[in-house]
């Protein structure tokens, strides 16, 4: 069975994108060839890395990309997890299908509440909903 080409794609490349691409491998890596960019890079977040650990999945050794470095990537799914990503999202050529799930920025959750435990409280919502997300693939985004 051929894997399913998915780019999680987001602003900066450093938190959303990454967990996502984290939980894909880890979870759906017999169905899903996964990949994350951004339309900038930011570099990835240290927190973002922590609440993955946290869930067994390492993604230390990740990298910030940026998506102009992936578009002759022959993508069958590019989603789309922030607002921001979605309105710039770059033509990608073939048929790569655009879906935009999009989920809460935690590095701004985390400005909105004191302490570092619940900061993190931020990643760790934001982490266990893009699972939940990575679970239902490759079918949530399978073209008809």
């Amino acid at each position: 069975m051929r894997k399913l080409k998915i780019l999680f794609l987001c602003t900066g490349n450093s938190c959303r994108s990454q967990m996502a691409e984290g939980w894909a491998r880890a979870l759906k890596g017999d169905a899903v060839e996964a990949y994350s960019a951004g339309i900038e890079t930011h570099g990835l977040n240290p927190n973002a890395v922590q609440v993955m650990a946290e869930a067994g999945v390492d993604i230390s050794g990740h990298t910030s990309k940026n998506v102009a470095t992936l578009l002759d990537v022959p993508f069958d799914t590019v989603v789309t997890v922030c607002g921001h990503a979605n309105e710039n999202c770059p033509f990608f050529s073939g048929s790569a299908r655009v879906v935009h799930v999009g989920f809460d920025d935690p590095p701004a959750l985390a400005k909105r509440v004191e302490g570092a435990e619940e900061k993190l409280d931020c990643y760790r919502r934001v982490r266990d909903q893009i699972r939940a997300f990575v679970e239902t693939l490759p079918e949530s985004v399978e073209k008809g």
